[in-house]
């Protein structure tokens, strides 16, 4: 079952989901193999500190995120990865890096890569390590209303393209 914040949220707002059970995973790629997903189809969940708050990046697994597009486009002077310690407490009832998109449930701005939007449905971690959710694409935006985002992924470029400020 996903974690209790995120199923009363989709139970209340009578939102029709699939659960996938997989093996235990640490990388969004990993899981998505393990659940028989493409990558390109399942939604990782990136925590990133843009100037001094933590908000949540959606971006399909098979992707990296591009810390200098990231930056350009939310108009931050500054954007990198969150440490763990930073935003750990934030997620009671989730494993480590296993939380799901829903920002929103827990105070958080929520962008999403807009590539995402071309799939009808999207998959995303439960809270755990073991477990996805599935479910409209439609339904999650409309849920969430994340701020869209365009080509925020790596395309290729040099590490020093990744650089935070």
């Amino acid at each position: 079952m996903p974690e209790p914040r995120l199923h009363d949220y989709l139970n209340r707002n009578h939102i029709t989901f699939d659960t996938i059970q997989h093996a235990r995973t640490i990388t969004a790629q990993e899981t998505a193999a393990s659940a028989h997903i493409h990558g390109h189809e399942l939604a990782k969940t990136v925590m990133v500190k843009l100037d001094d708050r933590i908000a949540m990046v959606v971006l399909p697994a098979s992707q990296r995120l591009h810390f200098g597009r990231l930056k350009k486009a939310t108009g931050a002077n500054t954007a990198g990865l969150a440490d763990e310690s930073e935003f750990r407490d934030l997620f009671p009832g989730c494993e480590p890096g296993a939380m799901s998109p829903f920002g929103n449930l827990y105070g958080l701005d929520v962008y999403v890569e807009d590539s995402l939007a071309e799939d009808r449905t999207i998959a995303f971690n439960a809270g755990t390590h073991t477990e996805l959710v599935r479910m409209p694409f439609a339904e999650f935006e409309r849920l969430v209303n994340p701020r869209r985002l365009h080509r925020v992924h790596r395309l290729g470029a040099p590490d020093d393209d990744m650089d935070s400020h």
